[in-house]
């Protein structure tokens, strides 16, 4: 995972290691850092601000010969990756369903994103992770319009043993999260777990319908999916989503054949909510925790 952007981050740490400490020397090297960086698909912004920043910490600095100097420069540029990658808040998803769970209420998670994301395979896999924690869900199949999408999450409603709610292709959207709701409540369910139709992010319809089944059912949190592999449209598309419907959190899939892993560093810059989760494999249980620290510690490393 990430080799290209662990390699470029290395590269850079050499070179500034064997540099004085001084702008004239270290503007040509993070020059070219940042075109590594684009090539990596971290978004232009989010490079820029990631050599501004090193520049700004490194310029003048006075290293003691007993200092190492490789270690002070990888602690500023962890310290700057880790700035561009934390958000004000912090999601605990497992904690913020317990807390509804406390309150009697269902948990509401609308899911958005393009086709082919692998959204509907991540809210198998969070129906999944919250089953092995004790909690009942309840899937609604909200994308009434792409042909095989409602015999697609119903497959994993089956293969997971949980109640799918479903109308027939056409049907209003936002009746089926608002059903699927009544049905948790009428029974105690724990988690709602929404899909939603992805049509090309920049359809303005599609929008609208998403923020009309998000007015319906005013969901805890709308997590956007989006695919790690498609690098700078990760970006795109989740300024745009973020810009039309409002979103809480991101998952990233497919990121165990991310190569480049700009997509990471990007998506949380552009839309200063975190990544709550990333997708590392087709198992229902390749879902692991996003922790920026750990991130950052892998690709510095």
């Amino acid at each position: 995972m990430f080799e290209r952007l662990k390699s470029g981050l290395s590269s850079l740490v050499n070179k500034i290691t064997t540099t004085e400490l001084k702008a004239e020397n270290l503007r040509p090297i993070l020059s070219e850092f940042k075109l590594t960086l684009i090539e990596n698909d971290v978004a232009v912004p989010v490079a820029e601000r990631i050599c501004e920043e090193m520049e700004k910490r490194l310029n003048g600095l006075q290293i003691k010969r007993i200092e190492d100097k490789r270690k002070i420069v990888e602690q500023n540029l962890r310290e700057v990756l880790l700035e561009i990658m934390t958000t004000n808040e912090r999601i605990d998803f497992l904690k913020t369903v317990e807390e509804k769970r406390k309150k009697n209420e269902p948990f509401v998670a609308l899911f958005v994103g393009i086709n082919g994301t692998g959204k509907t395979t991540t809210i198998a896999k969070v129906a999944h992770l919250l089953n092995k924690k004790g909690c009942t869900v309840v899937l609604a199949c909200s994308d009434t319009y792409r042909a095989g999408s409602i015999e697609q999450l119903e497959t994993h409603a089956k293969r997971l043993g949980i109640k799918m709610i479903k109308h027939k292709y056409g049907a209003d959207p936002a009746a089926v999260a608002y059903d699927a709701i009544c049905h948790a409540k009428a029974h105690g369910i724990h988690a709602v777990l929404i899909d939603t139709a992805g049509r090309m992010q920049t359809n303005k319809n599609l929008m609208n319908e998403l923020a009309k089944i998000k007015r319906v059912v005013n969901p805890d949190l709308t997590v956007l999916t989006v695919d790690a592999l498609t690098g700078n449209d990760a970006v795109v598309q989740a300024e745009e989503f973020h810009k039309n419907v409002g979103i809480d959190a991101t998952i990233l899939t497919k990121v165990d054949a991310d190569v480049k892993g700009g997509a990471a560093l990007s998506v949380t810059y552009v839309t200063r909510k975190p990544i709550i989760f990333v997708g590392t494999g087709q198992s229902y249980d390749a879902l692991e925790e996003f922790k920026p620290e750990k991130f950052v510690e892998m690709i510095i490393r």
